[in-house]
């Protein structure tokens, strides 16, 4: 298992896809959301298990690791 503060991927959640930590709420579907045009209040309604600093801190690091290069295939 994979863990970067409140991203998380195991092969035996959702086959590996990174999701929120402590949950099987995918990355994907949260950075979905937000380019569909909800904000992170509409987020937190949608999945009410989340926190509003929970999901702020993932779109951080989303952000980070954006910065870093660390999406790109090499």
């Amino acid at each position: 298992m994979k863990r970067i503060n409140s991203i998380s991927s195991n092969p035996t959640i959702l086959g590996g896809t990174p999701v929120v930590a402590g949950t099987r709420i995918p990355l994907a579907r949260i950075l979905y959301l937000l380019s569909q045009g909800y904000n992170i209040k509409d987020i937190q309604r949608e999945y009410p298990q989340l926190s509003i600093k929970k999901i702020k801190e993932v779109v951080a690091m989303v952000a980070r690791e954006a910065e870093k290069g660390n999406f790109l295939n090499h």
